[in-house]
C-alpha cells in the first residue's frame, strides 16, 4: 500500500472541507456543474464514478462467472439484508430517532418527509460506489459484479412496493429514466467497456499489459474517488453550512444504519462460512445506498425543497466517509474473520479442490 492510500482517510477530510468551502465560496460554480445531468443523473460525477470502477472491472475474466455460484452463502445473506431486513430498520430507526428523540429539535412540519427520505435512501442498495469499496478490501470482483446486477434486477420490480408500503402511499412514481440511465451507465457500459480493453490487452495469451496499465490506473482511481467528493459537498455546501444541526441529526439513524447492517451482513457471512473476500463485499453492499435513485425519488414524490430529499442527501454526503470506515473494519478484522472453524473448513475445502 502506497504513503497515498495509507492516508486515504485524511484526504477524504481534507477534501470534505475543501469541497464545503468551494460550494460557500463559489456557489454559482457548482450550480452550473450540479446542472449538468440527465435524468438526475450528474455527468462530470458519472465520470469520476467510471474512472473509479474502470480499474476493479479490467480484473473481472466473464470466463470465470460460472464460479459465481460458489458464493451462494454471501449472495443470500446480501440479498436477505438489502431486501428484507434494511428498508424496515431504516423505518424504524426514523421513528425512533427522528419522529421522536429529535422530534423537538426539528422542523414539526417536515418530520414526517425527513422519515420518508431514509425509507427511500434505505430501499435502494448501491450501484456503481461499491465497486470501490470492493477493491479497498480486496473484494471478489466476479462476486461484487453479480451481487450488483442481482439488485439491480430486483430493485425494478421491488423498490415501488417497498417504499410504498413503508410510506403508506398506494402509488409510488419511480424515476424510470434515472434508474434506467443509472444501471446502463455505471453497470452496462463501462462493463463493455472494460471488457473490450482487456480482450485487447490480453491479445498475447499474458496479462503482462494488464498487469501495467492497472498499477497506472489504480492512482487514478483514488484521484477520481477524492475529486467526487469535493464535488458532492461543494454541490451541497450551502445547505450544509446553512443548516448543519438538521443534518447532524440526520445522519444518526442513517450511520446506525450502515453499521448495523454491515457488522450483520458480515456476521452472517462468519457464521455461515463464506469466504472473507466475498464477505468484505457483501457486508459493504449491504450498507451502502443507490443515492442518484433515492435523491431523485424523494425529489418526484416530495419536491426538491423538501425535507425528504434533505435526507437522501445526507446519505449522499456521508456514504465515502462512513463507508472507508467500513472498508477499515473489514480489512482489519481479517484475521478475526478466518478463525471461525466454519470460515477455516471452506478455505481448507478450496484449497483441497485446487
Amino acid at each position: 500500500m502506497s504513503t497515498f492510500e495509507r492516508y486515504l482517510t485524511v484526504w477524504v477530510f481534507v477534501c470534505i472541507g475543501v469541497g464545503v468551502t468551494l460550494g460557500h465560496v463559489m456557489p454559482g460554480v457548482f450550480h452550473l456543474v450540479g446542472a449538468a445531468e440527465v435524468a438526475k443523473v450528474n455527468i462530470p460525477v458519472a465520470i469520476l464514478i467510471w474512472l473509479m470502477i474502470i480499474p476493479m472491472l479490467l480484473k473481472i475474466d466473464f470466463r470465470s462467472l460460472r464460479q459465481v455460484g460458489s458464493c451462494w452463502r454471501g449472495i443470500g445473506v446480501t440479498l436477505i439484508i438489502n431486501w428484507a431486513i434494511k428498508p424496515f430498520s431504516m423505518a424504524l430507526l426514523g421513528w425512533l430517532f427522528v419522529g421522536w428523540l429529535f422530534r423537538p429539535y426539528l422542523p414539526a412540519d417536515q418530520i414526517d418527509s425527513y422519515i420518508a427520505g431514509l425509507i427511500i435512501l434505505a430501499a435502494a442498495p448501491c450501484t456503481a460506489m461499491v465497486f470501490v469499496w470492493s477493491n479497498l478490501t480486496r473484494g471478489e470482483p466476479l462476486f461484487t459484479l453479480s451481487q450488483v446486477a442481482l439488485n439491480d434486477a430486483i430493485m425494478v420490480v421491488a423498490f415501488a412496493p417497498i417504499v410504498g408500503l413503508l410510506l403508506g402511499l398506494s402509488a409510488i412514481t419511480v424515476p424510470w429514466a434515472t434508474l434506467v440511465l443509472s444501471v446502463a451507465l455505471y453497470i452496462v457500459v463501462p462493463v463493455i467497456f472494460a471488457q473490450l480493453l482487456r480482450s485487447r490487452l490480453t491479445t498475447d495469451g499474458t496479462s503482462r499489459a494488464l498487469d501495467t496499465l492497472l498499477a497506472k490506473l489504480q492512482p487514478l482511481s483514488l484521484v477520481a474517488l477524492l475529486a467526487t467528493l469535493v464535488l458532492l459537498f461543494a454541490f451541497q455546501g450551502e445547505q450544509i453550512i446553512a443548516q448543519p444541526a438538521i443534518i447532524a441529526l440526520l445522519a444518526v439513524p442513517i450511520l446506525i444504519q450502515v453499521y448495523l447492517n454491515s457488522g450483520l451482513a458480515y456476521l452472517l457471512n462468519r457464521m455461515s462460512g463464506e469466504r472473507h473476500c466475498v464477505a468484505g463485499p457483501s457486508a459493504l453492499i449491504g450498507a451502502s445506498n443507490f443515492f442518484e435513485l433515492a435523491v431523485a425519488a424523494a425529489i418526484s414524490l416530495f419536491g426538491f425543497q423538501s425535507g425528504a430529499a434533505l435526507a437522501t442527501v445526507v446519505g449522499v454526503l456521508i456514504e465515502v466517509p462512513v463507508m472507508l470506515s467500513v472498508v477499515w473494519m473489514v480489512n482489519r478484522s481479517k484475521d478475526w474473520y478466518e478463525a471461525s472453524p466454519a470460515v477455516s473448513r471452506t478455505n481448507a475445502t478450496d484449497t483441497t479442490s485446487h
